[in-house]
């Protein structure tokens, strides 16, 4: 005895479009509930702190070097740069504004002759300014 019929099978249909609306639905959720990276300097430094620092006014953007505690010491932007390359870039960026502010941003910890090649290229390509840029010291 048989008790059960055969039935045919058929092939299961997808609809395209219901699974269109899912997938577009499941893209506007993560759209909507992913948060945009905050753009973060590549190089973590450790400023240095100032009881006497004076925060300057910021009339153009300085041109600034960040000097590191390891090698590579000398960073322009996030591109590491010798200290020939420094000074290559020095210049380049003097010709193109006598008057160039250039700002240091040095580790704590960094080598106190990594700074000094600093001031000596900013001496040689002659800008028109030269800071330090430090934290705040935190009051007590």
């Amino acid at each position: 005895m048989r008790f059960t019929t055969h039935k045919r099978r058929h092939t299961p249909s997808v609809i395209i479009v219901s699974l269109i609306d899912v997938l577009l639905v499941v893209l506007i959720f993560l759209m909507v509930t992913t948060t945009a990276k905050k753009v973060e300097p590549a190089l973590k430094l450790n400023l240095p702190t100032s009881k006497e620092a004076q925060p300057g006014a910021v009339e153009a953007k300085p041109f600034i070097v960040q000097v590191t505690t390891n090698y590579p010491y000398l960073f322009v932007g996030d591109r590491a740069v010798t200290l020939d390359g420094l000074q290559s870039a020095l210049a380049a960026a003097v010709k193109k504004d006598p008057q160039l502010k250039v700002a240091v941003k040095a580790d704590k910890q960094a080598p106190f002759g990594e700074i000094v090649k600093v001031i000596d290229a900013s001496k040689l390509a002659q800008v028109g300014s030269l800071n330090f840029i430090t934290e705040k010291a935190a009051a007590k």
